[in-house]
């Protein structure tokens, strides 16, 4: 599976944070054997910390929203 995507649930502000990841990025997290420590490198970038976090990667991005 290709990651292109990232998707937090942020449980410290209750914020759902989706990135979608450019070729650069992608290229850099195949240099960790482990995402997650890649992912602590986007921290201080997209303003979230990790350990207040649930995350998942996915190579398309679909939303469903009910009751909005």
């Amino acid at each position: 599976m290709e990651t292109e995507y990232v998707i937090l649930l942020d449980f410290s502000t209750g914020e759902i944070i989706k990135i979608k990841l450019s070729k650069r990025q992608r290229k850099e997290s195949e240099q960790y054997d482990d995402f997650e420590e890649y992912l602590a490198t986007l921290e201080k970038e997209y303003g979230f910390r990790l350990d207040d976090c649930q995350w998942m990667i996915t190579e398309t991005y679909l939303e469903r929203k009910y009751g909005f």
